[in-house]
């Protein structure tokens, strides 16, 4: 990315001539250059003066490599971007590139350079002057180019740092240990904070591009006004969604960026700090979803709570236990009755009336009070089949009250 070799006229011995008097002159010309950014870059007067005095090194820096590397002129060609970008920016800390933009350090390059260039005239012999005007338009393209390199390097490692950090942040939900450390960390990295969290589990698409992934995920939740914090678990995916007011709706809006399988959706919690209850489901159901092949997708956990019972989940039996099967034994009349009897006859109402002793229309009556009771319709297969776990699970445990 060189100049070419005869676009420099001058002889070494009018380089070197030059050269030297630029030298000379490094510190006039860098005092100029920061008085210039005080008085016309409002961002600068904003640094703190250990920020300043970083930026006041980069523009000495950036001075004295063009001396160098114009006495050198005639290994221009081989100058590249990592070379200039240690020689320019060597002293100061990358961290700067957390304090001031690529547009701002464009600035002060560019600042900098036309300081040099509107002082050759006094600082050289007449005959150097145009060889070395020449020379600082080809420095200053070579600049910009070890800039922009500096940045991207910059955005590389940013990038993978915070990767990391979210990944850490992931673990820690999926691990009960979230913390206001983890809280922090999340803030970090764009996490809003905006209440009822979720997490959604899924398979990773095959030859994903995670970066890529992770910016799909975040940009598809930001879409409908959610938070999302990302993480691949061997091939799992883990997204935890924050801002949901409706699990499924909420999960829905990511799905896509799963691979093929299960996606299933933990309960809503009421912030980071209790999102583990979520995940804590997700991963049982998740497991489990084999169970159920024609699972809608995404899948809610709670649509799971068969599989993840007979899987041996216990949070799923305490919950068909005293959601559902507890309600029934105490609700008067004989509704656990009534179901088995109803299940007995292979879900046949006047079966069902036969065995009880009763009209067929109050076996309808009771299931009705089922479903009002659970949610559950003994009529819907999926339903029945839920309740029919329940049941068993209800006998087996020896409560009959709350």
């Amino acid at each position: 990315m060189g100049a070419e070799p005869s676009d420099i006229t001058q002889s070494p011995p009018s380089r070197d001539r030059a050269a030297d008097a630029l030298a000379r002159s490094t510190g006039m010309l860098s005092r100029t250059a920061m008085a210039r950014m005080e008085s016309d870059m409002a961002w600068f007067r904003d640094l703190s003066a250990e920020d300043r005095s970083w930026v006041g090194l980069i523009v000495q820096s950036g001075i004295k490599g063009f001396v160098d590397w114009y006495r050198r002129s005639d290994d221009v060609d081989d100058a590249g971007d990592s070379a200039l970008a240690i020689s320019v920016f060597g002293a100061a800390p990358r961290a700067l590139t957390g304090v001031i933009n690529l547009q701002q350090t464009v600035e002060l390059v560019r600042l900098s350079i036309d300081v040099v260039e509107s002082n050759v005239d006094e600082i050289l012999d007449p005959d150097d002057v145009p060889a070395v005007h020449s020379a600082v338009l080809r420095y200053a393209r070579e600049v910009a180019f070890a800039t922009a390199e500096v940045y991207a390097r910059a955005a590389e490692v940013r990038g993978a740092w915070d990767a990391r950090l979210e990944a850490l942040v992931v673990d820690a939900v999926l691990r009960s240990e979230a913390d206001e450390s983890v809280l922090s960390r999340a803030n970090a990295l764009g996490w809003g904070d905006h209440g009822d969290v979720v997490v959604v589990l899924g398979s990773v698409r095959p030859e994903h591009a995670e970066h890529h992934l992770f910016d799909e995920v975040r940009r598809l939740a930001g879409a409908a006004g959610m938070d999302a914090l990302c993480a691949t678990q061997g091939d799992r995916l883990v997204v935890v969604l924050g801002g949901v007011r409706d699990e499924l709706k909420g999960a829905e809006q990511v799905v896509s960026a799963f691979g093929p399988g299960p996606v299933v959706v933990g309960p809503i919690t009421s912030d980071l700090s209790h999102a583990h209850l979520s995940a804590r489901a997700a991963l049982s159901a998740h497991r489990s979803a084999g169970g159920w092949p024609e699972a809608p997708r995404p899948v809610r956990t709670t649509d799971l709570l068969p599989e993840r019972a007979l899987a041996g989940d216990g949070h799923a039996r305490r919950h068909l236990v005293e959601e559902i099967y507890l309600p029934l034994a105490t609700a008067k009349g004989t509704l656990v009755e009534t179901l088995a009897a109803y299940f007995g006859s292979g879900a046949s109402l006047e079966g069902a009336g036969r065995a009880l002793f009763v009209h067929p229309n109050t076996v309808r009556y009771r299931l009705r009070q089922v479903a009002d009771l659970t949610g559950y319709a003994a009529g819907t297969p999926r339903d029945a089949f839920t309740l029919q776990i329940a049941l068993v699970l209800g006998r087996q445990s020896g409560r009959d009250s709350l």
